[in-house]
């Protein structure tokens, strides 16, 4: 899979830098070894977080300036790592859907960047861009129906969006029986350790939780 970083990006974000983790996985419904590491995540952070100084963690922070580059207010369209955390903050469970998505957004909680995990299989081509969505471009967020990305950074393949920070598209979504994995981490911060840092936490997840070696990953800029 090659990943490009368009002009579009380089101009609102030119230290942009990101991580594609790609592996080998086993799905399963539920994992409660995973759900005790993310309920201990959300209880440290009620004890040092607000719904307020979390926009200050530096993933999230750089995130939502970009949002306001492209022109997107990021308080409508939240970026996805924040509303996981502001959900947590404010005392509510966290969906459970399967352990890949749980693992994922674990991933996401950690380090504040958003990312999006994908059925691999399920891209089209053999590339993937990230631009900026226009006016009126066709995208079914999942669980959320139709969502308007204009002004949202987003990943494409040859047929159309696949995932932005605030939501990934049903055509691409990971599934009870998804085997071949894709996570995208999103450094708008430029904080190339710490993109790694994500990666390679990603892959130890992977290695605990889905029968995986943990793949492989790459940065890109």
């Amino acid at each position: 899979m090659k990943i490009i970083v368009s002009e579009e990006i380089e101009t609102v974000c030119p230290k942009f830098v990101g991580a594609c983790v790609e592996a080998n996985v086993q799905n399963s419904s539920y994992c409660q070894e995973l759900w005790d590491e993310i309920n201990a995540l959300g209880e440290k952070y009620r004890d040092t977080l607000t719904t307020e100084s979390l926009k200050e963690m530096s993933g999230i922070a750089a995130t939502r300036k970009v949002y306001r580059a492209c022109g997107k207010d990021p308080s409508r369209y939240r970026p996805a790592s924040e509303a996981l955390i502001r959900r947590m903050l404010q005392g509510k469970q966290l969906y459970q859907r399967d352990t890949l998505v749980d693992l994922v957004n674990l991933a996401s909680i950690a380090f504040g960047y958003s990312i999006g995990g994908f059925d691999a299989d399920k891209f089209e081509g053999d590339r993937l861009t990230l631009g900026v969505g226009k006016a009126g471009e066709p995208y079914e967020g999942i669980g959320r129906g139709n969502i308007n990305i204009e002004g949202l950074p987003v990943y494409r393949d040859s047929l159309g969006g696949v995932g932005t920070p605030t939501s990934d598209n049903e055509r691409t979504k990971m599934m009870s029986d998804t085997s071949h994995l894709v996570v995208l981490i999103n450094g708008y911060d430029g904080n190339e350790q710490q993109v790694r840092a994500n990666a390679e936490y990603i892959q130890s997840l992977l290695k605990k939780y889905c029968k995986s070696d943990g793949g492989s990953y790459f940065i890109y800029k």
